[in-house]
């Protein structure tokens, strides 16, 4: 051990910095530069700049148009964006959702039946994922204003109809959430 010791010494103070900062400090890994796939993920990691999902897209744009300008820039200003946050990102909403799953297993039932009770850290990573189960929710069943009172009226046959129950659930369960906390 003392042998040990006295090779540390010989380190110079860089050095020893440097061995430091490379424990203390992970590598930093880029995010993705393109925006999902699947439209659920694109609706929860949507792009940081330009016109929105409802724009027309970019090749259907006069190639020499302000607009196709304006649009290119959007795009590599939003791919850059998500490069250096959307890992971030990602790891906050993975976050959020093990703590919602951790505190239902952590439930046991007692005499009123079970009670859950939250810490202000925990309300916001439960409101969190309950806005991204209903995100994900609402663009698979695409949801939009004008459905509304369509998916209050889906007969039990319709196959939308679990999904559409789990929304709205989820929505009750979110708007309680927020009157629990608020002053």
């Amino acid at each position: 051990a003392a042998e040990g010791a006295a090779e540390g010494a010989g380190e110079s103070l860089e050095e020893e910095l440097a061995g430091i900062e490379a424990v203390s400090w992970p590598p930093f890994a880029d995010g993705p530069s393109e925006p999902p796939a699947d439209p659920a993920l694109a609706r929860l990691f949507p792009d940081a700049y330009g016109p929105g999902p409802e724009a027309p897209p970019p090749e259907d744009l006069a190639p020499d148009s302000d607009e196709a300008a304006r649009a290119k820039q959007d795009r590599a200003a939003s791919a850059e964006f998500r490069r250096y946050t959307e890992n971030d990102l990602r790891a906050r909403k993975r976050a959020d959702g093990l703590a919602v799953v951790r505190a239902l297993d952590a439930l046991t039932p007692g005499e009123r039946g079970a009670v859950l009770t939250l810490t202000p850290e925990q309300a916001k990573q439960w409101l969190g994922a309950l806005n991204d189960l209903r995100l994900a929710i609402g663009t698979r069943l695409e949801v939009s204003d004008d459905s509304d009172d369509e998916l209050y009226q889906l007969p039990d046959s319709d196959e939308r109809k679990p999904m559409v129950m789990a929304y709205l659930w989820l929505g009750g369960l979110q708007e309680t959430l927020v009157e629990t906390l608020m002053p």
